[in-house]
C-alpha cells in the first residue's frame, strides 16, 4: 500500500513462521452458535468459522506488515501510476482441490459473481470496476476502474477469493448450501455435520504449500471446530481435554475459571500492535437528547471507569483513549504541525469547534496529572445538565422547558456488557437521569443494530494498521443516512468526511498516520460514545503438545504458524 516491501526475493520465508515445523496432529476448537452454509462469501445463512482455510486469493496479507500483497494464485501484477487499473498474472501451478487449473476464466467469473451476489463490502469495491480484459494468451486478467476508485482498490481486489466456474456455474450462489463445494487453499472439508461440526483436513499436494507466502504454515493434518451453543460449556470441554486450543476474550474467566483444567493445557499471554476494538456505549446522534454534545459529555462524565475496572476488569484492562486504540494510529495530545496544517481550514470553516486546542476531552486523563474522582465528575455532569437547562424536580432530571425526562434505553448483547451497564445505571441515578437496559439475542440485536433502532448500543468498531475505505462507512455523513452501514451514532461533520475519504488516497504511510490521527481527534472531540476498554494481549490456553514460533507479528497470534510437536 506504501513504500517498500519488507520482504524481498532474497527472503524464504516469514519472520514468524517455523520454516521447519512438522506438519502433524490434530486441532480441535469450539464454534459457538450454529452455522447452515459452506459459502461465507454470500449474505443468506451463517458460514463455519475460518473458511479462509479452503480458499485461495489471487495474492495473500502477512501479519508484519501493514498492508502488503505477496503472491498466491496471482504469481505477479503491473499497476498503472495512478492506480487505475491492475493486472495479474495467473501461476500456471494453480489448481483447484479435483486437480483443474485455475485460469482467468475462473477470476472472471469470481469477480462478477461476487460483485453482483457476494457480500456488501465486496459488492461496492468491485463495482468501481468498469472494464476486464482477458489478454490473447489466458495467463492475464486487466481490471480498470471507473470512477470513485482510490489506492486502495488495487490491494482490495488483489484479495479476491477465488471460485470454481465449472462447479458454481450450474447453482445458485445467493443460496445457503451445505453441499461440500470445489475448493482451492490449503485445507479441504474432510466432515461436516451441519451446525454441530467441521473438520478441515490438510490437502497433501497443495500446489502453493511452498510459496515465500505460506512456507511454514497450515501444520496441522486436521483443523477441527466443534460447536458450542454456550461459550461456558465450550470452556468446559477445553479443560476436560475435548478441545485443544481455546481463544478466550474474558477477562474474568481467563483469571478465574481454568484452575481446574486438564495438566496437560497450558495459558499464555501473547502483546501485539494492532488496534484494538473502539468499544463503547456509543450515543445514536440521530435522536435527542444525544443530539446534543453537552448532553454527551455529561453522561461519559458520569461513567465511574476507576470502579468498572478494579471490581470486573480487575484493573488488566486499559481505558480506551483512541478509536486506534493500542496502535501507532492513536492520536497524541497535542496536534503537530503537520497534522495542525491539516487541521486549520477546518477550524477556519467552524465545523471544529468542539476541538479545543488540538486536546482530547478532560475526561479521559491523557497526562500524570491525578485524574477527578468520581464524586468530582458526577459534580461536573451536574453543572453541564444544569447549565443547559437539564434540571432536577422530584429527583427526576426534567427540561425546564419541555418537562420531558432525561431518560433513554441502552440496548447490550453479552453479560459483562449488561454488568458493566448496571454499574453505570446506579451513577445516572445519582444524577436523577433514569436508562433502561435491555440485553438482546443475537437476531434481535442485529436488527436493530442495521436500522439504527437505539437511543444508545453497546458495539465497537474495529480498526487495522492499514484504515483505508471503511472509514467512510463509519464515518461519513452519507453512512449516516443510510441502513446496514457502520455509522452507528449517526456522526455528521464535514471535516470527518474530508479525512476519511482522503485516508485511502494517503501516497505515504506518514500521511495516512496524519489523517488517522485527526480523525481520531475529531470523534473524541465530538464525545459519540462512553469508551470502554480494552486489553492489548492475547490469551490463548493450548494443550502443552502444541508450539508456536519465538516471533510474534504486529497484528498478533496466527494460528496457521503453529503446529504439533509429536
Amino acid at each position: 500500500m506504501h513504500g517498500q516491501t519488507k520482504y524481498t526475493k532474497q527472503n524464504t520465508h516469514l519472520d514468524y513462521v517455523n520454516p521447519d515445523a512438522p506438519k502433524n496432529g490434530a486441532l480441535k476448537m469450539a464454534g459457538i452458535g450454529t452455522f447452515d452454509t459452506l459459502n461465507p462469501f454470500a449474505i443468506k445463512g451463517q458460514a463455519p468459522q475460518n473458511m479462509n482455510l479452503v480458499y485461495d486469493r489471487l495474492m495473500r496479507r502477512v501479519w508484519d506488515e501493514p498492508f502488503t500483497m505477496y503472491p498466491l494464485i496471482a504469481k505477479s501484477y503491473t499497476t498503472a501510476p495512478d492506480r487505475s487499473w491492475i493486472r495479474f498474472w495467473i501461476d500456471e501451478r494453480a489448481k483447484f482441490h479435483d486437480g483443474t487449473p485455475i485460469t482467468v476464466d475462473d477470476v472472471e467469473f469470481s469477480f462478477e459473481t461476487l460483485r453482483d451476489h457476494g457480500r456488501p463490502n465486496m459488492r461496492r469495491i468491485y463495482k468501481l470496476v468498469k472494464s476486464v480484459n482477458i489478454t490473447d494468451d489466458r495467463r492475464t486478467i486487466t481490471f480498470m476502474f471507473g470512477d470513485g476508485y482510490d489506492r486502495e482498490t488495487v490491494m482490495i481486489l488483489a484479495m479476491m477469493p477465488i471460485l470454481s466456474q465449472k462447479y458454481w456455474s450450474s447453482r445458485e450462489f445467493d443460496s445457503t448450501t451445505t453441499e461440500i463445494p470445489l475448493l482451492n487453499g490449503p485445507y479441504r472439508i474432510k466432515e461436516i455435520e451441519t451446525g454441530r461440526k467441521i473438520t478441515y483436513e490438510r490437502v497433501p499436494d497443495y500446489w502453493a504449500a511452498d510459496l515465500f507466502a505460506n512456507k511454514g504454515q497450515y501444520n496441522f493434518k486436521t483443523i477441527t471446530y466443534d460447536y458450542y451453543r454456550d461459550d461456558t460449556i465450550a470452556l468446559e470441554s477445553f479443560k476436560k481435554g475435548d478441545l485443544n486450543l481455546r481463544r478466550e476474550w474474558d477477562i474474568n474467566k481467563w483469571r478465574s475459571a481454568y484452575g481446574a483444567m486438564n495438566a496437560n493445557n497450558v495459558k499464555r499471554e501473547a502483546t501485539h500492535q494492532r488496534p484494538e476494538r473502539a468499544h463503547g456505549f456509543i450515543f445514536n446522534l440521530r435522536r435527542p437528547p444525544f443530539d446534543d454534545i453537552n448532553v454527551r459529555k455529561a453522561l461519559i462524565l458520569a461513567f465511574d471507569d476507576k470502579w468498572i475496572s478494579k471490581n470486573i476488569f480487575h484493573r488488566q484492562f486499559k481505558r480506551i483513549q483512541s478509536y486506534y486504540p493500542n496502535s501507532a494510529l492513536a492520536a497524541a495530545p497535542i496536534v503537530m504541525d503537520e497534522e495542525s496544517k491539516l487541521l486549520e481550514p477546518w477550524k477556519e470553516k467552524g465545523v471544529l469547534a468542539a476541538l479545543q486546542n488540538g486536546f482530547f476531552p478532560s475526561y479521559v486523563p491523557r497526562s500524570s496529572a491525578k485524574p477527578p474522582t468520581a464524586r468530582l465528575k458526577l459534580m461536573q455532569a451536574d453543572m453541564i445538565l444544569q447549565h443547559n437547562g437539564w434540571i432536577i424536580e422530584n429527583g427526576k432530571r426534567i427540561h425546564k422547558d419541555t418537562k420531558r425526562p432525561l431518560e433513554f434505553e441502552l440496548i447490550a448483547s453479552t453479560p459483562q456488557e449488561e454488568k458493566i451497564a448496571l454499574s453505570y445505571q446506579k451513577n445516572l441515578q445519582r444524577l436523577g437521569i433514569t436508562m433502561h437496559i435491555r440485553t438482546l439475542d443475537s437476531a434481535s440485536f442485529q436488527e436493530r443494530k442495521k436500522s439504527y433502532d437505539y437511543d444508545m448500543i453497546s458495539f465497537y468498531w474495529q480498526n487495522s494498521l492499514s484504515p483505508g475505505t471503511e472509514q467512510m462507512l463509519y464515518w461519513s455523513c452519507k453512512a449516516a443516512k443510510e441502513p446496514a452501514r457502520f455509522n452507528y451514532s449517526g456522526i455528521c461533520n464535514p471535516a470527518l468526511d474530508h479525512f476519511a475519504q482522503g485516508i485511502a488516497n494517503a501516497q505515504t504511510y506518514d500521511v495516512l498516520t496524519a489523517y488517522a490521527h485527526n480523525i481520531d481527534r475529531i470523534l473524541m472531540s465530538e464525545n459519540i460514545m462512553i469508551p470502554l476498554f480494552y486489553k492489548g494481549v492475547d490469551y490463548i490456553a493450548h494443550h502443552k503438545n502444541i508450539a508456536y514460533p519465538t516471533t510474534n507479528p504486529a497484528y498478533g497470534v496466527v494460528l496457521e504458524s503453529w503446529w504439533m510437536k509429536n
